[in-house]
């Protein structure tokens, strides 16, 4: 019987058109499909669209919609552009279909059943941006997650004991130590758990647009158990059809949730939870990977910087926008997208690395050995340098297949590329051309064997680097001969595997080089889509408005960011420049302990710390690189400014200030103690 392997993106919520953030998830998820199924497992790749919740009715009145058409018209862009770009997901699940509103009703019965619900009151602050219970004081108060201002609500609930798990959640982490990953991310949420887990309301009364609960129809399901039940919905949990129930047997628990670093905390302490109250198998992993950055911001419709995915597929192609996604950004990590930097990406790598490599190998074979793959000649007319590229190769498959498994799609890539260019440079020295010319016996032998080496070496770039760039390289295959990669047993893969004498395809370029115009041509684009959105937002403005459309309807509308906050009336009434004494205390100094420190790549004077503030772990970016060796930072004290607004330095996300001083302009010295500080100390 063949592995199993189950894979999710989070399903997208409608309040918004997809962008090349919400494509970034789809792609990796992809890219993870793709290779399982070559390395012959039985795969299941689930996406969808989360269509409740009290956000979603307020943005359709303020879009003069009812939710269903809304929800529909969101939904079936998501869909169609997945679509356009060729992947290959097995199911795309709408939490507004019947099966899912029966799987989670089922879901909800088997808790309640179990006697983790209970019926409460609650009062206190929602964000409604995020569908989020916060814990802030006072009407208006800062959601903690987004900084909108939240609601006060006072309403009967159902109650779920969240509190019951907290012991059961910190063992998960503890003796799973890949449940959560990457490693920043679990510590967040076993600080989160470690502060203590309140009951959780799972249930609104105050309107309508969701999944009712069973037996209380005035009440409907909390929008995240809602979302979150999607996972075991679309693969038949709650159906009474026996073929339903058999397909979750066979996916369930699913091998990877992968999700964005925002919904960490729904996904790794809700939803176990949930899982652990009706008695059913936890998944086995949960990978959240950072924030795309557009003009140093993430992507959001509120800000006005999103980039559209269709755009960049009618210029450069799918493969172009897949491979810039999964290259030049870390998995795990924040990282920045440009147009310049994709297009420098896309002809480096792609136009003038493989793209180059395929069409020079395969125009040689076709030219010199009437598009036969020659065989390589005796070991008289072998030298060093082609056992090296061999060599490489096998190096090169299992280092990749190990990053993939790890999901560090970048080092994998880069891995591969290596392969590329040494061998652009093997070909280079070698000077095929030349022998080709000579038609002697023995220049004709050398020749044989630099091409077949060149065309092994690309036969094995391209069936490693299927899974992300899949049109391209299932091109590439075809022109040398070999059929449909995707076939092709990826765990088989080896040198020496390239049939002797193969009749090539017709040989095409697949990347050609992008210029200037290229970059022109994207920016024009969504200036246009930019200025079509303004100018319906204005119209939709003028319009009257519908029925029941009121001041919270206006201010939830997704289109609408919050305002700046007005300056403070106390800094502006202290004279020469001087602050308040009040204004001082709003400043926020703790004592962190430096866990990690590693520099950054193309920034002489940066450093990426992890600092430890005794209930999370941070990410700081410091400007110490010159002062302090990194490895000597590691369990060093420091004194961080906790409470700055994030920023971005080099496309990292800095969340917080480290404390130094810099004597006459000089390097930095960083603040320490001369006694021992516990780790989360205020300064006072």
């Amino acid at each position: 019987m063949s592995r199993k392997f189950y894979i999710t993106t989070p399903i997208y919520y409608v309040n918004a058109r997809p962008h090349i953030g919400h494509a970034y998830t789809t792609i990796a998820c992809d890219t993870i499909a793709r290779r399982q199924r070559m390395l012959g497992a039985d795969t299941f790749f689930l996406t969808g669209t989360d269509e409740h919740g009290q956000k979603i009715e307020r943005a359709a009145q303020a879009a003069g919609k009812n939710p269903e058409e809304l929800t529909t018209e969101v939904s079936s862009a998501f869909r169609a552009l997945w679509d356009r770009m060729g992947l290959t997901y097995d199911d795309f699940i709408r939490t507004t279909s019947e099966r899912h509103k029966r799987g989670v009703q089922a879901l909800w019965r088997r808790i309640r059943d179990n006697g983790y619900i209970y019926k409460g009151t609650y009062t206190g602050q929602y964000c409604v941006f995020d569908e989020l219970y916060v814990d802030a004081v006072g009407p208006g108060a800062p959601c903690p997650e987004c900084g909108r201002p939240t609601e006060t609500v006072h309403e009967e609930n159902y109650f779920f004991k969240l509190s019951a798990f907290a012991d059961k959640l910190l063992r998960l982490y503890t003796e799973q130590a890949d449940f959560i990953r990457p490693e920043t991310r679990r510590n967040e949420v076993m600080s989160f758990v470690r502060s203590g887990l309140r009951d959780l309301s799972i249930s609104r009364s105050t309107f309508k647009w969701g999944v009712p609960v069973p037996d209380d129809p005035k009440h409907v399901i909390y929008v995240w158990l809602d979302a979150l039940s999607n996972y075991i919905t679309a693969i038949g949990y709650g159906s009474p059809e026996k073929a339903d129930q058999q397909k979750f047997e066979k996916y369930w628990p699913a091998d990877l949730h992968m999700i964005g670093k925002e919904i960490v905390r729904f996904h790794c302490v809700y939803w176990p939870a949930f899982l652990m109250a009706a008695g059913l198998p936890l998944p086995k992993g949960i990978v959240a990977h950072g924030w795309l950055l557009f003009e140093e911001n993430k992507m959001s419709k509120s800000r006005g910087n999103i980039v559209r995915a269709e755009t960049i597929v009618d210029v450069l192609g799918v493969d172009a926008l897949r491979y810039f996604l999964l290259r030049e950004i870390v998995f795990g990590q924040d990282g920045s997208f440009s147009f310049d930097a994709l297009v420098q990406r896309y002809n480096a790598d792609l136009a003038n690395g493989l793209g180059n490599l395929a069409s020079r190998t395969l125009t040689m074979i076709t030219r010199y050995f009437r598009g036969e793959v020659p065989y390589p000649s005796s070991q008289a007319a072998r030298t060093p340098a082609d056992g090296a590229i061999a060599e490489l190769a096998t190096r090169a498959i299992a280092e990749c297949s190990a990053l993939f498994e790890q999901y560090q799609f970048s080092r994998a890539l880069e891995t591969a590329w290596g392969l590329v260019a040494a061998v652009d440079k093997y070909i280079v020295e070698n000077e095929p051309w030349a022998l080709g010319e000579k038609q002697d016996q023995h220049s004709l032998a050398r020749l044989a064997t630099i091409l077949y080496t060149s065309a092994e070496a690309l036969r094995i770039v391209t069936a490693l680097a299927h899974p992300v760039i899949p049109d391209a390289t299932a091109k590439i295959w075809a022109q040398m001969g070999l059929g449909e990669i995707k076939k092709f047993p990826l765990a088989e893969l080896k040198w020496g595997q390239l049939p002797l004498g193969i009749k090539l395809g017709s040989v095409q370029a697949v990347f050609p080089r992008a210029d200037k115009s290229a970059i022109e041509r994207m920016q024009s684009m969504e200036e246009q889509q930019r200025s079509a959105a303004v100018a319906g937002a204005t119209e939709a403005q003028a319009a009257p408005k519908p029925a029941g459309t009121g001041q919270f309807a206006t201010q939830a509308a997704p289109t609408t960011a919050a305002p700046p906050a007005a300056p403070s009336k106390a800094a502006a009434a202290v004279p020469d420049g001087k602050i308040s004494i009040d204004d001082f205390a709003k400043v926020e100094l703790r004592v962190g302990q430096v866990k990690l420190a590693e520099r950054v790549k193309g920034a002489d004077k940066l450093l990426r710390l992890e600092v430890d503030l005794g209930t999370e772990v941070r990410q700081v970016v410091a400007g110490i690189a010159e002062a302090y060796a990194p490895e000597l930072l590691v369990g060093r004290k420091v004194v961080i400014v906790v409470n700055l607004a994030p920023r971005k330095l080099r496309g990292l996300e800095s969340n917080g200030m480290i404390v130094a001083a810099s004597p006459d302009g000089g390097k930095p010295v960083l603040c320490g103690f001369l006694e021992d500080v516990p780790v989360g100390t205020r300064l006072k």
